[in-house]
């Protein structure tokens, strides 16, 4: 009952934060500490993301920015050294920023292309594609398509490649340390809506708004775009979630 949401929602106390992380079995670490990555740009609905991908952990990185200082702490953070970045011709001017990360550069020519990040690319856009046309909307923010691009990119690193490392293990467990949870990772999908806790005072103004879930589930958090206003608030839990297919959680 959204009414009864509005009016009797008062400000609940915030859950313990339980800090877990994956150790990675002493076989792979050896055999894989020295990571090869790709990495291109790609576009979705004209907006230009940086994505990436190592070439035997199969962990992608999908960007809206420039994050190759990122990737690099990434990996480093879990013992992971990438050693060679394979990129197009037209990245062969960053070979200095490489270097002082003491990452070789490999370009190649024009009309050659990397097959790593070309089937990342191609992934990751039939991803998107059906999250867009899942959702009810007919048009979307690009905050939205954004969201959408980073959600398609979690799911992808959530479950182990058939051409990784490791058949039981995902490469978001092996880089991030993050294992996925039922009951934490899937409460939401995609476009949900849900009433968020709003900031109020004894008067008769409501005490929650309505909002669009835009999971992502990397930060333990949702992030929630507002049917109210032009802005992003990121909630660690929503109050309410109602799916537009089944009715109601």
């Amino acid at each position: 009952d959204v009414g009864s949401l509005k009016r009797k929602t008062i400000q609940h106390a915030v859950d313990r934060v339980e800090v877990s992380t994956f150790d990675i079995p002493a076989s792979i670490m050896r055999q894989n500490e020295d990571v090869v990555h790709a990495g291109h740009v790609m576009f979705v609905n004209e907006i230009l993301f940086f994505a990436s991908i190592s070439r035997n952990i199969k962990f992608g990185i999908t960007e809206m920015i420039k994050v190759r200082k990122q990737v690099n702490a990434i990996y480093r953070k879990r013992g992971f050294v990438i050693k060679a970045m394979l990129m197009d011709g037209e990245f062969e001017n960053l070979d200095g920023e490489f270097a002082i990360m003491q990452i070789t550069l490999n370009t190649i020519s024009n009309d050659e292309h990397v097959p790593e990040v070309e089937r990342q690319i191609r992934t990751l856009k039939e991803g998107v594609r059906c999250v867009y046309n899942t959702v009810p909307f007919t048009r979307l923010p690009m905050r939205m398509i954004v969201e959408m691009v980073y959600f398609s990119n979690f799911w992808l690193n959530c479950f182990p490649a058939l051409d990784g490392v490791s058949d039981t293990i995902s490469p978001c467990a092996m880089v991030v340390g993050m294992q996925i949870d039922y009951a934490k990772h899937c409460k939401l999908e995609f476009g949900t809506y849900v009433q968020t806790h709003e900031e109020h005072d004894n008067s008769t103004a409501t005490r929650t708004t309505g909002a669009i879930a835009c999971t992502l589930p990397a930060m333990r958090k949702v992030v929630i775009f507002s049917t109210v206003s032009p802005r992003v608030c990121a909630q660690s839990k929503p109050l309410d979630g109602t799916p537009y297919a089944s009715g109601g959680y």
